[in-house]
């Protein structure tokens, strides 16, 4: 398509840019020499990014036609790379609504061309015995198609790529289970997409022709069963043949509980990638290759994609995750900080120390927390709590780290969020887990005397209602044990230089 830039450059429109696509598909944009605008919710959360001085950032939600009017402004392409799964049970509804909102202003604002990355489903089955998950993935492309703006819909099944969603679960299972029991869909037929070849597709797709207006499959060479892929794992990984018992019985709702307990992906998110499971998915076609065209060795196989994928874990270069987008339907209302504050009953738990180290050894120990670092402090009382949340709904403790020795603002951390960080002095953690109201800890590395570093810890509980204090006082006896634990093995790992070593 024609560029409204003299450069040639195309102007992009982002979002889901703190998402794992999104993320990812941002550096592609700005390397190929595009403009790169990102539309996000809470705009801070992109700030640490390497490239977000390269990208214009703005605020806006895709459900609200004024703030997705003013940032579709003088924009060739629009990226919709957005989807409500798991905001509840009206997801669908909240899906088509963007959808139809997005295409609306796109067409009002005379953007050239709509992309969006959905779901392979089969052409076979009728829609109403799809998934949800697939069902409405399907929907939104449809109605970007008939939004009167061209639009390219590329439809993806299994994504290979370190960090993705259907990558840990895979890799999560073979690794854990040498003998397992699974679900009936283990033998159905997918053709996994490396997520390379995805990022190529959807930057190629911003330049076609204007009478372009068509759904494509996009896949890998290889057409395979989950068993296969399960099989090819252990063999990339160097492990043993796995064991594999597939059993009927298991429907996707119990087989998503079974891989939430296994792997570090929650049954909220497990469930929809299951169910997509139990449909036959392969590409159709390959026309995307008249448009994007393919070199040698592409697409890449599915060996070259779980090899890409695990090299990128095994050097920490993980650049997005599954879970860097929130969790939707978790609140974000900002942490009080007014002294005065007047909203409420705000419960705290405040532990200061004096630390026989730099504040920079301090911060080292501060920014390595949780993960396989682990928290510092009784670790049975964190494992409970971690398998607890997942019991009822929650992340867990299994998200983990993106990066082993660095955070950014936006970063899953087990079942917080980053919510703030200042290099060298704080970092501010928001609860993820299931709770009857809202929850951060802080951390802080403060400047001591005689070279020493003093360490302050706040927790802070907002209730909801008598539940939530109830639930502050059911546990307040136990933070002696779990908070002062916390911040004297801080102290202690930091003289030590002993980051990640006491748990």
């Amino acid at each position: 398509m024609e560029s409204k830039d003299d450069s040639g450059a195309l102007r992009c429109l982002v979002t889901g840019a703190t998402g794992y696509i999104g993320g990812r598909l941002v550096p592609e944009l700005l390397e190929a020499g595009h403009r790169v605008r990102c539309l996000a919710r809470t705009p801070e959360k992109l700030r640490d990014y390497p490239w977000a001085g390269e990208a214009d950032v703005v605020k806006g939600d895709v459900t609200d036609a004024e703030s997705l009017g003013a940032a579709m402004r003088d924009v060739d392409v629009a990226y919709y790379l957005v989807h409500a799964l798991a905001s509840g049970p009206g997801f669908e509804k909240t899906d088509r609504e963007a959808a139809r909102i997005f295409g609306e202003q796109a067409k009002a604002a005379g953007v050239g061309r709509i992309v969006y990355l959905g779901g392979l489903a089969p052409d076979d089955v009728p829609a109403e015995e799809l998934s949800p998950h697939l069902r409405s993935r399907a929907e939104v492309g449809r109605l970007l198609l008939d939004s009167g703006v061209p639009t390219t819909v590329l439809r993806a099944a299994v994504i290979i790529g370190s960090g993705s969603a259907s990558f840990e679960m895979l890799r999560y299972l073979t690794e854990r289970l040498p003998v397992m029991v699974t679900p009936s869909w283990v033998s159905t037929r997918i053709q996994p997409i490396a997520v390379r070849d995805v990022l190529r597709y959807l930057v190629g797709s911003a330049r076609m022709p204007a009478d372009v207006n068509r759904t494509f499959d996009i896949g890998g060479p290889d057409v395979m069963t989950y068993r296969d892929m399960m099989q090819k794992y252990a063999a990339v990984a160097n492990l043993r043949h796995r064991l594999i018992l597939p059993v009927p019985m298991l429907s996707p709702g119990l087989s998503s509980h079974w891989v939430g307990l296994v792997t570090p992906v929650p049954a909220s998110i497990a469930r929809p990638l299951a169910e997509s499971l139990r449909y036959e998915v392969v590409c159709h076609e390959h026309d995307i290759a008249d448009h994007v065209p393919d070199k040698p060795g592409q697409p890449f196989s599915f060996d070259t994609a779980l090899s890409l994928a695990l090299q990128r874990v095994r050097e920490a270069k993980v650049t997005t995750r599954w879970s860097s987008a929130s969790i939707p339907g978790i609140p974000s209302d900002p942490l009080p900080t007014d002294p005065d504050w007047a909203g409420g009953s705000l419960y705290t738990d405040v532990r200061e120390l004096d630390v026989d180290a730099s504040p920079e050894a301090l911060w080292r120990v501060v920014e390595g927390i949780g993960g396989d670092n682990g928290w510092y402090s009784f670790p049975l009382a964190w494992a409970v709590r971690g398998w607890l949340d997942r019991l009822i709904g929650g992340v867990g403790l299994r998200r983990g780290r993106r990066d082993a020795q660095r955070l950014r603002v936006g970063d899953s951390l087990d079942f917080w969020r980053v919510e703030e960080i200042e290099p060298g002095r704080l970092l501010r953690l928001r609860a993820e887990m299931r709770l009857p109201g809202l929850a951060w800890l802080e951390m802080y590395a403060e400047e001591g005397e005689g070279g020493r570093s003093h360490y302050r810890q706040r927790a802070v509980f907002h209730p909801a209602g008598l539940l939530g204090h109830a639930y502050w006082w059911s546990v307040s006896p136990f933070h002696a044990v779990v908070f002062g634990g916390m911040a004297r093995n801080i102290a202690q790992a930091a003289a030590r230089g002993t980051a990640g070593v006491t748990k």
